[in-house]
């Protein structure tokens, strides 16, 4: 057997019993019932429950560290990390992106399951949405009009608008997916540009999203939260034919 294939098969089991370590780790948090900021066990308690070397037990933990699921702090311990999905979202984004370089498929599918998950959960956000939320909704889409009539972006209020439109839901894990995006979109937004006609445009959009949510119009709201994705997509395709 070649040395090159033996080098091969040994990394793969390495990785393996990395990827295993990582899981034992995961699964002593549970069992212990440890929650978002408590300790954890120290690197010789870990070490010897668990059977290995610290050198294998630390590059674990800088992979779940990196992943969110503990936290590391130098001269304190290691912790449970709090709830969040700012690992997941940084790593969605970096694939998103560097996707445009190529066919940008990656970045289409983004799109893809953020126009499902709005098209599909307003009706949802209709029923749960209050009077003193929609005015703030209202209030965003005048951000944008306002904007939109000097001539100026408004990707802030943009995104406001989105996530003021499913905050009733209450719902941490669709806004963490919907921050993704707007990573995405704020690279492809920098890169292509939007000009005047464009704006004005799609502030007249989100008004309309407004309007048919303001009137509990389940289907209408539905139908232009949906069409509403059709340009990014067009500037995504406009980007990747570009380069």
């Amino acid at each position: 057997m070649s040395a090159i294939v033996v080098g091969s098969r040994a990394r793969y089991s390495a990785r393996a019993r990395l990827r295993a370590l990582q899981t034992d780790i995961m699964d002593l948090i549970l069992e212990r019932e440890l929650d978002s900021g408590d300790p954890l066990p120290t690197e010789n308690e870990l070490a010897a429950e668990l059977g290995v070397g610290r050198n294998t037990l630390r590059e674990s933990l800088k992979v779940l560290q990196a992943v969110g699921v503990i936290e590391i702090r130098h001269g304190f311990g290691m912790f449970v990390a709090p709830s969040g999905f700012d690992a997941l979202a940084d790593g969605m984004a970096f694939h998103g992106r560097l996707s445009l370089r190529h066919e940008g498929h990656e970045a289409e599918q983004l799109v893809d399951v953020r126009q499902a998950l709005e098209a599909g959960l307003i009706g949802a956000s209709i029923d749960a949405v209050t009077t003193e939320q929609m005015q703030r909704i209202e209030a965003a889409v005048m951000k944008m009009e306002e904007a939109a009539d000097r001539g100026e972006t408004f990707a802030e209020a943009d995104a406001e608008f989105h996530r003021l439109l499913f905050e009733p839901l209450g719902n941490d894990l669709l806004m963490n997916l919907m921050a993704v995006f707007w990573k995405v979109y704020r690279k492809i937004h920098v890169e292509i540009g939007v000009d005047e006609v464009d704006l004005v445009h799609t502030a007249a959009e989100h008004r309309r999203i407004y309007e048919a949510v303001a009137a509990k119009d389940k289907p209408l709201a539905s139908e232009l939260l949906s069409r509403h994705f059709d340009g990014i997509r067009a500037k995504i395709k406009r980007v990747v034919a570009e380069r």
